[in-house]
């Protein structure tokens, strides 16, 4: 996946670190600390030098309860510091939902507009159609900060914020805005509670499976405050620290940090995913007519010990897909899903693992791509590629199989493989094992 932000063009195998950078007398844990151009400017450079991919200029606070400032103001307080970085070849980001201001940053070398309202702003969206500028499309409760904690009622808060963040995204989209330049942004705090916002943190993956690159801009936020036990915004960093790698392990793609060495220093504990095809064909035990059932029953009991597995973490399930058999036709139906998950093992360490789990459920190799209660194949290990007698990754068979392609999809949308290889590339038709998915 990539994230096109003018002429910077980011891949996203690694997380990316945003840094903050508040041109403001009142933000909520560092306002009045850069507020002035010369601090702001030599503050933006530290964070590069630190390890920062971007900076994000903000001259509005955004606090809850926060007062709006003018639009002329927001922009005397950002315009030359976001001129200076830029000129110096770093990728600035304009942290503003006002379309003046926006577009004023772009024309001064932003290539990023992060704008907390979601793009709601017509004005808005024509200055995004304009430029090839990287969008970040937030969710916010409300029509400014004063106001967004004035109604937090959700029936689901993770369906509804996904939602609304799909249908802004289509709605750039519409607008003529590449696929490519959009990144979604959650918004914990915005309209949020704690409780909320923690939820959202937990349940990154849903928002990952849209297909964008994902923001977590968790970073000294009240319900870290909350749930950690830590009153004083500034001190919350170590926790924001734990709380982004976290959300780093779910799939997150972009941090957006106030303390950018701690959060350098944690990523180096982030775990590498891998990737898991599951298959059965043969039910161990099944009533007439409930063979399917117990099929998924198996899988079932598959990913409950690979939840074992240690220093693994299972990150989510693709649905269960009904297949074609391939290769050898002459046998039942499958049932076929993908795991995703992080683990510390080394892959050969992670592929014994997996064939102790199928020994257990009874897996029998008689026949090359026969019967079988539990086949476990890693499709794709993160930034690990190797061809041996034992082991070749990434799987060399996944984009001619659908009942691969249809549930790994699912969980990554245009996911490419290790070797540089994208998913999805053989038409749907000429596949083989065709997959329907299990309602």
């Amino acid at each position: 996946m990539l994230w096109k932000c003018g002429t910077f063009s980011f891949e996203l195998k690694m997380p990316l670190i945003m840094g903050v950078l508040n041109v403001t007398p009142d933000s909520f844990s560092d306002g009045g600390l850069h507020n002035e151009y010369e601090a702001a400017v030599a503050y933006g450079r530290q964070m590069i030098a630190e390890g920062a991919h971007m900076v994000d200029v903000g001259g509005e606070s955004t606090r809850p309860g926060s007062d709006p400032v003018t639009e002329e103001e927001e922009l005397a307080r950002v315009i030359d510091v976001v001129r200076t970085l830029a000129s110096e070849g770093i990728c600035v980001s304009i942290d503003t939902r006002h379309a003046s201001v926006a577009k004023a940053c772009v024309e001064a070398g932003a290539a990023i507009i992060n704008d907390i309202s979601g793009f709601r702003d017509p004005a808005m969206v024509q200055v995004a159609a304009s430029c090839d500028c990287g969008l970040v499309v937030m969710h916010m409760r409300g029509d400014e900060p004063a106001t967004m904690q004035n109604d937090t009622n959700y029936t689901d808060v993770v369906a509804e914020v996904r939602d609304y963040l799909r249908d802004q995204a289509a709605m750039l989209e519409a607008a003529g805005i590449d696929h490519d330049r959009i990144c979604v942004d959650f918004g914990p705090g915005f309209g949020k509670t704690a409780e909320q916002s923690r939820d959202l943190t937990r349940n990154i993956q849903e928002f990952v499976r849209l297909g964008y690159p994902v923001m977590a801009a968790l970073s000294r936020k009240s319900y870290i405050g909350k749930y950690y036990g830590i009153d004083v915004a500034a001190d919350r960093d170590i926790a924001s620290a734990a709380e982004h790698l976290l959300a780093c392990e779910q799939g997150a793609h972009v941090i957006r940090v106030h303390n950018v060495p701690v959060h350098v220093e944690v990523l180096r504990d982030l775990r590498p995913y891998a990737l898991i095809a599951l298959g059965c064909n043969v039910a161990l035990v099944a009533e007439p007519g409930e063979e399917r059932e117990a099929k998924i029953a198996q899988l079932n009991m598959a990913i409950g010990d690979m939840c074992l597995f240690p220093d693994t973490t299972i990150i989510d399930v693709s649905s269960f897909y009904e297949s074609e058999p391939a290769y050898y036709e002459d046998q039942d139906v499958f049932v076929n899903a993908v795991v995703l998950m992080r683990t510390g093992l080394p892959p050969k360490e992670l592929l014994d693992y997996l064939h102790v789990v199928e020994n257990k459920l009874g897996r029998v190799r008689t026949i090359a791509n026969g019967p079988r209660t539990c086949d476990l194949d890693i499709l794709d290990y993160q930034t690990y590629v190797v061809n041996t007698e034992v082991l070749t990754l990434p799987h060399p068979r996944i984009n001619e199989r659908d009942f691969v392609v249809k549930p790994l999809l699912e969980l990554l949308p245009g996911h490419v493989l290790a070797d540089g290889t994208p998913v999805g590339t053989v038409p749907e038709e000429e596949r083989i094992g065709r997959s329907f998915r299990i309602e």
